[in-house]
């Protein structure tokens, strides 16, 4: 199998587009004439332990083969991404793709730029203290639940409980983030990431899903970028509340995502409690 690690397989998910189950622009057929370039039968039975979607195969494909030939696939992959951009006038967001292109390096063995783990290591090792709770964004109301969750998700940490964590670090992202909203609504509402209704008015806070939360707080200088970074690993973990795409995605949490998310929380918190490092 490939050592590709969680967040790895998060940056490859989202430049791929794989969250609806498709992967890019391919069809099915595009996509086995793809990997049959590469002598793969991706469409057969060794690629459908998570289920049919191309996607789902191509999970199964990255959990099934060695480094070399996962990062030979990736690198032409991510060739198609940007041609595809390139062709159809898409925007080409290029850190995502030089993270990306990063990760096949060091599948391939040209790991010339800092991996994924290295770049975590970095993040992990800085400070960062839960500032008090009454500096937070939050309405006064929620603040006892905030601190409670913060208190179980620290007693889950020590308990090895590592979903809990994930899910509990998440919520309380989410909760501090639409609280800074409700109390900055023109600063919000005036983003280039916006989320829009229909009749192109900003859509209600309440309709805003948590990464683009993340995204307009980044803009807007609520977070740092470093910060957005990392909150979406969190968004991706936690969308794993739902069983099924857990067991989709063959994700299973460990120590070390549960410590990454909680640094994740606790420089977001500092950030938005106005205690940046």
């Amino acid at each position: 199998m490939s050592s590709l690690t969680d967040i790895e397989k998060r940056y490859l998910e989202r430049v791929f587009g794989m969250g609806g189950g498709y992967v890019l622009d391919f069809t099915d057929a595009t996509f086995g004439e793809f990997f049959g370039r590469h002598n793969i039968d991706i469409h057969g039975s060794k690629y459908r332990t998570y289920g049919s979607s191309k996607a789902k195969k191509l999970r199964a494909f990255w959990a099934s083969e060695p480094d070399k030939r996962v990062g030979a696939v990736l690198s032409e992959l991510l060739d198609s991404y940007e041609a595809d951009c390139d062709l159809n006038g898409r925007n080409l967001d290029s850190g995502l793709l030089k993270k990306a292109r990063g990760i096949a390096g060091r599948l391939n063995g040209r790991c010339s730029t800092p991996t994924s783990e290295s770049t975590e290591g970095e993040f992990l090792t800085r400070e960062f203290t839960i500032p008090n709770i009454q500096k937070l964004p939050i309405d006064t109301h929620v603040m006892s639940i905030v601190e409670a969750r913060l208190d179980e998700a620290r007693i889950a940490l020590a308990a090895g409980a590592h979903l809990s964590v994930i899910f509990l670090c998440g919520s309380v992202l989410e909760a501090v983030l639409l609280g800074a909203a409700q109390q900055a609504p023109a600063r919000f509402n005036q983003a280039n990431a916006t989320p829009k209704a229909n009749d192109g008015s900003p859509k209600r806070f309440h309709e805003w899903s948590l990464a683009q939360l993340i995204d307009v707080a980044c803009e807007i200088d609520v977070l740092k970028l470093d910060i957005k970074k990392f909150s979406h690993g969190l968004r991706d973990f936690r969308n794993y509340i739902h069983p099924y795409e857990q067991m989709a995605s063959g994700f299973t949490p460990d120590e070390h995502t549960a410590r990454v998310c909680f640094q994740v929380l606790k420089a977001a918190l500092a950030s938005l409690a106005g205690e940046r490092r």
